[in-house]
């Protein structure tokens, strides 16, 4: 027979619910979000002399301002303070936290939750993914797979949650390194020779880092399309449960370009979504990516 305290105990323990939360660069639509329960915090974002929240503007509201401004925004990484009032607001509701984090060769993010994370000792988990944007997504939804399968051990599902990081395939295509430019992430020379040159640059995800791989030239249709082609062959053994096309905006040939060869993969679901104002403010207009976890048959 149970005693009154060890029944309590193991309906905690069969029942505990875990929450799954990320920053706002995870790029989740609300639906997604919702169907893998995932909750995000925004990141701070500066238009000038003003501070918003990401998600508040649209991205083409975004670019338009910095067209009149000629100013790029400015993110804020969110700080440990903030992350603690999250986490503290989350753990109401919830009995333990994974937390996925943008790369933390990318921003401060990552080292800023961990800190956070000791104020509540076992029941944070924090995850460097590594990666940006709806890669982290990746692998958001690995993770609630691996907690509705009945693994309720986070440090358990945190490490096989890193152990398929080095298999998320995150790359895009830049229309134009303007941005990357003024937020001081190329050169000038690199600069003159893309726009000169017409290039659309790769940009790959590479242990935590973006690097430029393949450059291409043409209209972004065809761009997106030789880039997919690319992107697959190279990277050929997906798992064909989930691919992400993520752009900051894109044309409908754009998109189609790339719907049409994920589908051609056989992936079961292809979701589309928007980049979010953190990694839109950095790469501009007509960039988009896809993104899956390479580690299929």
């Amino acid at each position: 027979m149970f005693s009154l305290t060890e029944f309590a105990d193991y309906f905690k323990e069969k029942f505990m619910k875990i929450a799954i939360t990320a920053d706002s660069s995870i790029d989740l639509t609300p639906e997604l979000k919702q169907k893998y329960g995932v909750i995000t915090v925004p990141v701070n974002i500066t238009l000038g002399d003003e501070e918003i929240l990401d998600g508040v503007m649209t991205n083409e509201e975004m670019f338009a301002w910095v067209e009149k401004n000629k100013i790029l925004p400015k993110t804020s990484a969110i700080n440990a303070f903030t992350f603690q009032e999250f986490f503290e607001k989350v753990l109401k509701d919830y009995d333990k936290i994974i937390h996925i984090s943008l790369s933390g060769d990318i921003s401060s993010m990552y080292s800023n939750a961990v800190a956070a994370s000791k104020e509540f000792g076992d029941r944070v988990e924090v995850i460097d993914s590594r990666v940006l944007t709806s890669a982290m997504g990746l692998l958001a939804i690995y993770a609630r797979k691996l907690i509705d399968g009945g693994n309720e051990d986070i440090r358990d599902v945190a490490e096989k949650v890193r152990a398929r990081i080095p298999f998320v395939q995150a790359s895009f295509v830049i229309e134009r390194l303007d941005y990357l430019y003024k937020g001081g992430r190329c050169s000038s020379l690199a600069l003159l020779g893309a726009n000169v040159l017409k290039l659309r640059p790769q940009i790959v995800l590479k242990n935590g880092k973006m690097v430029s791989a393949k450059k291409y030239r043409g209209k972004m249709p065809q761009v997106i399309k030789n880039y997919c082609q690319d992107v697959f062959a190279e990277f050929n053994h997906p798992d064909k449960e989930v691919c992400f096309i993520t752009a900051s905006s894109a044309t409908p040939e754009m998109f189609e370009e790339a719907k049409k060869a994920a589908q051609e993969q056989g992936f079961k679901n292809v979701y589309v979504t928007t980049a979010g104002m953190t990694v839109a403010s950095h790469c501009g207009a007509n960039t988009l990516g896809v993104l899956y976890m390479n580690d299929g048959e």
